[in-house]
C-alpha cells in the first residue's frame, strides 16, 4: 500500500483540446509527432492477431457533407431531449455526492457529457465543480497518474466518473476493477459509480435515460470531443509521472463542432421545467440487471461470434464500429427507427449490410468482421 500524500507530485498538464479550460482540463499527454495513425486494415489485423487497440490510433473518419448535415439536423431536433437527460443525471449526481466533488469524464465519449453536467450544475445550482477528462482503456485500466493528480489537487473532494453511454458495460467493469486495484495499491477507495447520459445496457445506477436514442456527440469522433483522439497507452512514449496519451488535431479546427454541441444543449437548460419528477430518481430504487449483456450472448450464439468484443451494441457503439472498425453486419430493431438515419447512411457509405433483428433491446448492434 502506498500513501498518496507521499507519492511524488504529478506535474500539471499542458493545455490540450479545443474546449475552454473552464469547461474541462484534459489530463493527457500530447502525442503529436510521437504517434501516427494506422490504416483500418492494418490496425484491424493487429488487433485480431493479439495487438492491443490502445497501442495504435485509427485514422479519423472525414464525414461527408450529407453526414454533417444529418449531425446538425439531429442536434437541432434532439437538443431539448439531450438537455433533459443531462438534467436528470446531473440531479442524481448532486444528490449522491453533494457539491464537494470532482467530475472525471472518461475520454473521449465522456468529455462532452462531463462539460454539459458541469455547466448544468453551475447554471441551475450555482455550483462550480472541477472537471477533468482522463483515459481508461479496456485491458489496461485507468490512468493512475491522472487519479493521483486529481487527489493531490482536490484531497477533500469525491470523484464522480462520467461517460457518454453504456453498450454492453465493458468500461463499467473495467472501472470497477481499476478502483479495486487502486485501493489495493494506494489504500484509497474510489467510488466506481459511473454516471452516463444513456444506459441502454442497464448496467449503471446513475443515468439520464435508459432509452437507446441518438446522442449527437456519438455521430462524430474528435471534432465533437475537443479535437482529441481516442486515448493511447504506450509506455515507451510516456514517462513514469506522465499521463496516458492522445493526439490533438489542431488541423481540424475549421471542422470542429465540439463547442457548438455543448453550447446548443446548454442553451436548452433554461427551458427545462423545474422541478421535474423525472429528476427525482433514487439510486437504491434503480435496478442494474445487465439486460443488454444477456441479449448479446444470444446474438453471439446465433451469428457464431466467439469473442464478445466483436459485438458492439447500442447506437453509440454501433456508430463507432462503423467509424473505426470493419463491421461484418449491422443489426437494427426497425429499419424505420428515426434514431438510425446516420447508421444507415454510414452503412451504405461503407457497403456494410444491415439486417432487421426484431425485439432487440438496443436500437442497433454492430458485429465486427473476423479477418
Amino acid at each position: 500500500m502506498i500513501d498518496i500524500l507521499l507519492t511524488p507530485r504529478i506535474p500539471d498538464p499542458l493545455p490540450m483540446g479545443s474546449y475552454d479550460s473552464k469547461d474541462v482540463i484534459f489530463l493527457l499527454k500530447n502525442l503529436n509527432g510521437l504517434l501516427t495513425e494506422t490504416d483500418l486494415q492494418t490496425r484491424e489485423r493487429k488487433i485480431q492477431s493479439g495487438g492491443h487497440y490502445s497501442e495504435m490510433l485509427p485514422i479519423e473518419y472525414k464525414p461527408t457533407k450529407e453526414y454533417m448535415d444529418l449531425f446538425h439536423q439531429t442536434l437541432h431536433e434532439s437538443a431539448s431531449k439531450v438537455a433533459e437527460a443531462v438534467g436528470v443525471v446531473s440531479e442524481r449526481i448532486l444528490k449522491r455526492n453533494g457539491s464537494k466533488m470532482v467530475l472525471v469524464s472518461l475520454a473521449r465519449a465522456g468529455t462532452p457529457i462531463g462539460v454539459l453536467i458541469k455547466r448544468y450544475l453551475s447554471e441551475i445550482h450555482d455550483v462550480d465543480i472541477p472537471h477533468y477528462s482522463i483515459s481508461i482503456i479496456r485491458g489496461r485500466g485507468i490512468d493512475e497518474n491522472a487519479i493521483l493528480y486529481i487527489l493531490q489537487n482536490h484531497p477533500e473532494s469525491k470523484i464522480q466518473f462520467v461517460d457518454g453511454w453504456t453498450g454492453k458495460g465493458a468500461i463499467t467493469s473495467v472501472l470497477s476493477q481499476a478502483c479495486t486495484e487502486f485501493k489495493t495499491k494506494y489504500g484509497y477507495e474510489l467510488d466506481s459509480d459511473l454516471a452516463v447520459l444513456a444506459d441502454p445496457g442497464f448496467c449503471v445506477k446513475t443515468f439520464g435515460t435508459r432509452e437507446d436514442f441518438l446522442i449527437p456527440s456519438a455521430c462524430l469522433n474528435s471534432t465533437v470531443s475537443g479535437l482529441v483522439s481516442r486515448t493511447a497507452f504506450r509506455p515507451d512514449l510516456m514517462g513514469e509521472q506522465e499521463f496516458h496519451g492522445a493526439r490533438f488535431y489542431e488541423d481540424l479546427l475549421a471542422e470542429d463542432v465540439s463547442n457548438l454541441f455543448v453550447d446548443t444543449i446548454s442553451a436548452e437548460f433554461k427551458r427545462l421545467v423545474l422541478p421535474n419528477p423525472k429528476f427525482e430518481g433514487v439510486d437504491d430504487q434503480v435496478e442494474v440487471t445487465w439486460h443488454g449483456l444477456k441479449e448479446i450472448t444470444t446474438i453471439m450464439e446465433k451469428f457464431g461470434v466467439e469473442d464478445i468484443n466483436f459485438i458492439k451494441p447500442g447506437i453509440g457503439e454501433t456508430t463507432r464500429v462503423l467509424l473505426r472498425r470493419i463491421p461484418e453486419r449491422i443489426l437494427v430493431d426497425n429499419l424505420k427507427n428515426p434514431n438510425l438515419e446516420h447508421i444507415l447512411l454510414l452503412s451504405s457509405d461503407k457497403g456494410v449490410p444491415v439486417e432487421e433483428y426484431p425485439d432487440l433491446t438496443y436500437s442497433c448492434c454492430g458485429i465486427v468482421r473476423r479477418l
